[in-house]
Parts: C-alpha cells; structure tokens; sequence
C-alpha cells in the first residue's frame, strides 16, 4: 500500500465524504457543537443532486396516500423492495420535506400557492414536488450555502478519498472492526491527508460512469462502494443499473438528460416515420417504469439501425412548453432545438445505481462508525428498479436517519488510535499515464457493450475476463506509482464494473433493471444478489436489523 509525509493528521466527530443532497442532509442535521469534515471530489455543487431535473416524491396530497406510493414502489421494484425500508422512506418523506422547506429551498407553487404537484413513471398520482425543471440545482445551492455559513462544517473541495482506515487494517485486537477515518488525496497539492473521526458516512453517489454512455456527472466513479467493500462491508444487487430512456443525442452534449417529468406532462417517443411506438410494449405507454421505456427504445434502435428516438412534446401549447420547462427549454434553444416546435433526439443512458452498500435502518454499514446513505447505499428501497423522485427523498431519509443516530452514539467516549502517516517511500511517479486513459477506455466499452440494457451469460463471461486482466494491470501500476485523481478513480471502477458483472451472473432471471436473454423470465423465487468480500466476518458486523 503507498502511503505520504504529510504529518498534520486532522481530528473531527464526524467525516462525510460527498458533497450531494445526501452528505449534505447528515452535516446540517447535526448539532452544532460536532466538528464536521465535509470532502468534495470536485467543487461542492458537482454531484448527481445538483443535476436532477425531476423532484422529491412524497404523500402531500389528500387524494394520496402512504399504502399508495408503497405500492406504486413495489410495482416499479419489480417486488424485490425490502419492505422496511420502502415504509421507512414513504413515512419519512413528510420531515424530508420539511427539512427542506425549512433549509430555504424554493419549490415551485400552484395558483392556490401550494406545493405544485407534478407526475412520473410509475406513479398513480401527482406526488412530485419540484423547482420548475432544476429542482436539484435548487436543492444543491441552498444546501451547500447553508453549509457554508456553519462554523462547525470544514469543507475540502478537490479532496478525492482513497481507502478507509479500520482497526483491521491498523491490526488493532478489537472485537468489533470499526471505521476511523480515511485517507484523501488534495487534487491541488498532490499531498495525502490523513483524516480521523469515530464517525464517517459515504455519500459518494453512484458508479455508472462504468459506462460509456451515462447521464452522470465525472465524479461518478463508485468510489464509496469500492472504499466499503476493501473495509469488510458487504455490497447487493450491483446488476441493477438503470438506465435513463431520455438522454439527448447530441455531439455538444453527451451527458444532458432530458427529465421524466416531460413524459409525465404528456410528450410521446416517436420513432423516425413519427409512430408513437411505446403503446405497443406497455399499456402504460410513455408513463410507463424506466426499465420497460429504456428497453423499448433499445429494442427500437437496434431493430431499425438507427442512432436514436424522438421525444416529442410540440403537440402542447408553447406557454405550457416554456412554463414547465424553462431550464430545458432554453438550453436545448442554445444547442439548436426549439423543443416548442420541433422533436428531441434522445437514447437511453447508464443513470442510477440501485445496489450498494448495505445498511440498516440507521443507514448504518457492516462496519461499525460507517455509514452510507444515498446512491452509495443499498437500503432496499428500489429493488430492480428506482422509482423516479424516490431517489432523491431517500437521500434525505435516510440523510436525518443517520444523524439521529450517530447522536444517539456520540455520548460514548472513543478514543482515537494512533494512526500511520500515508507512506510514498516505495513509488514513483507514473512513466506513462496513457496507460489510464486506455484502461478507462476498455474498461468502459467493455460494460457498454456486453453488461448494458440486455445481457446474455456469454457476454457476461466475457466481461469478466477483461474486467480480471484490467484489474491486475491497475492493481499493478497502483502498487508502483504515486496515486493521482485518476488512477484512484479508475481503481475504484475496476472494482465496481467486476461486482456488477458478478451480481449480473448470479441472477438466473429477467427482472426489472436486469434482463437476461438467457433467462427471459421473472423467477418465482425473491433474493438479492449479496457479495461478501474476503475480509467480511458476521459475528462482527454492525448492522443488527436485516437491510
């Protein structure tokens, strides 16, 4: 392991890694008296939050209800939810609210000056709070301006983490493995820090940059999920990758994603001739889950040899168009099309990672002191499929969830270990760092074309054994070099892309987010593919409800 000579190792309560609305939620739900680290990869608004254009679900209507948006999530789950945890996060999405609109988040009104409702796939009823078409830019900039303004929250901007620090790793004779902090590389400086805590929450986001094509922001590297399972902690249903149906097709604008709510609002997908095709997969046409949308619109452009489809919302009156979607509109004007009067060229997109880490009600890790809580976490919530909106209400659910807890914790006097400084003494600097740059790239094409929308065992092998010589050659050039943004990236989404690849082969069925052409059918049988890493022992795990 390299490690530097950086000496000031830093003390805090608690250490969050990850800038988005889930880190965000735990460092303000805190009391003010904890010393809080906050660690950004990139600049605090960077992060999938930032990016969403939907909203946050959530019961605020009489003609709604609880058992309803349960349902509505077990249906798009494909009934592989955990039943808790879907009760756990509808329940909560009253007080996430609330948080919210106490932070100073300004949603957008209806005439009566409520909360306007809107709706998505999968949704019975009108249950989407939102700020016009950029609700997580609203989100983002007012919790990130709220953190700034605490005196309690230190914020590390361009401060990539690089493994976590357990009493495992340090040989400590405990009964119970814990988490201590971890090490974080300054991008600026090229120097390692040590940061030390009883408490550290992963809230990282997701891993779809494993894909060629993706919706997602660059910082999407899956790192929480990697740093958890090297640290002991257990990882589930990885297979389940959504993809977005509605990424625009455009050279300018390879990651821009065109919101569910215009098909909520009532656009068609049209293929080139201008059929509305998706009445022909699903009763629900273009209100139908994600997994169907996507994997119609697949089947479509692979059936006819085309780049992409249409998304077609011209057939509404131009004041409709521009009120509900005024961010779309005019950046899409920007790029040369008038979504007033012409269609939207899109293709589905590697979006939202529905496994991770596991964790209990608490957001709690097999690892005691850890924590995960938003893409990087598997609470159980979305099953094969993520509802939309319900993302971002986990975030915040399970955001105030962690921070009710480790309160409950922090009474309890741990005393910090003495911990080694990062060690660079055996590395040198990298000869060549083209050797990145073409492992990415393989690493990438390889998830695209043989673990994306549709799978087939034979693809799925093949995967693997790429995913296995990339491994070692990265492993191998980790060893020897000094750690840089990339390389730590890359490492950690060798790592993902293999535990996707892994769960995508223990599942012997066609379900939600994952389907199989070898095994076109849903099974009768209900299971979460569970990945256990060689250092994960039971007895010593910290979660004491099943997630």
């Amino acid at each position: 392991m390299e490690m530097s000579n950086f000496i000031n190792a830093q003390n805090f309560d608690v250490i969050i890694v990850g800038s988005g609305g889930a880190g965000l939620t735990l460092a303000l739900s805190l009391p003010d008296h904890f010393k809080i680290a906050l660690l950004a990869k990139s600049h605090l608004n960077d992060a999938s939050t930032y990016f969403a254009q939907g909203g946050v679900a959530a019961v605020l209507h009489e003609s709604d209800s609880i058992q309803q948006h349960i349902e509505d999530t077990l249906i798009a789950g494909a009934f592989l939810c955990e039943t808790q945890a879907v009760q756990q996060t509808v329940e909560g999405g009253k007080a996430a609210v609330d948080f919210l609109l106490g932070q100073g988040v300004q949603f957008t009104l209806d005439e009566d000056q409520n909360l306007h409702l809107t709706r998505e796939g999968g949704h019975s009823k009108r249950r989407i709070i939102h700020a016009a078409d950029a609700t997580g830019k609203a989100i983002s900039t007012t919790l990130v301006e709220k953190a700034m303004a605490k005196e309690n929250i230190q914020i590390f901007e361009n401060f990539i983490a690089i493994d976590l620090i357990t009493s495992q790793k340090l040989g400590l004779d405990t009964d119970q493995n814990r988490a201590w902090g971890l090490y974080a590389l300054n991008e600026k400086t090229e120097q390692v820090h040590t940061f030390l805590a009883p408490f550290t929450a992963l809230a990282c986001g997701g891993a779809m940059k494993a894909y060629l094509y993706t919706s997602n922001p660059d910082i999407a590297t899956g790192d929480g999920i990697a740093m958890a399972y090297r640290a002991g902690c257990r990882v589930a249903n990885m297979e389940f990758n959504q993809f977005h149906p509605t990424c625009l097709y455009h050279p300018q604008a390879r990651s821009f994603l065109i919101t569910e709510a215009m098909r909520g609002e009532g656009a068609y997908l049209r293929l080139p001739d201008g059929e509305r095709f998706m009445l022909r997969f699903d009763e629900r046409a273009e209100l139908a889950p994600r997994d169907v949308v996507a994997r119609a619109i697949d089947f479509e452009i692979k059936r006819l040899g085309i780049r992409h489809v249409w998304l077609d919302i011209t057939h509404k009156p131009e004041s409709f168009i521009i009120e509900h979607f005024p961010t779309l509109h005019a950046r899409l004007l920007d790029l040369g099309i008038d979504i007033c009067k012409e269609m939207i060229p899109v293709v589905p997109a590697a979006h939202y990672t529905c496994g991770g880490v596991m964790v209990d009600p608490h957001s709690q890790t097999d690892l005691s002191g850890l924590y995960a809580i938003g893409e990087t976490a598997y609470t159980g919530l979305h099953g094969a499929n993520r509802m939309a909106s319900n993302s971002l209400l986990e975030c915040f659910v399970y955001g105030l969830a962690a921070a009710k807890h480790i309160q409950s914790e922090h009474h309890q006097h741990v005393q910090l270990p003495v911990v080694p400084h990062w060690d660079t003494s055996q590395v040198t600097n990298a000869d060549e760092d083209v050797v990145i740059l073409q492992n990415w790239d393989e690493l990438r094409q390889t998830m695209w074309n043989y673990v994306g929308i549709v799978r087939t065992t034979k693809r799925l092998e093949r995967a693997l054994h790429r995913i296995e010589m990339l491994k070692n050659e990265i492993a191998e050039y980790y060893n020897d070099y000094h750690v840089s943004k990339n390389l730590i990236e890359l490492r950690n989404l060798v790592l993902v892309s293999e535990m996707i690849v892994r769960c995508a082969m223990q599942r012997k069925e066609s379900r939600g987010l994952h389907y199989s052409l070898d095994y076109p059918e849903m099974s009768d049988q209900l299971h979460k593919t569970i990945l256990m890493p060689p250092n994960f022992e039971l007895k010593n795990s910290a979660i004491n409800e099943p997630a």
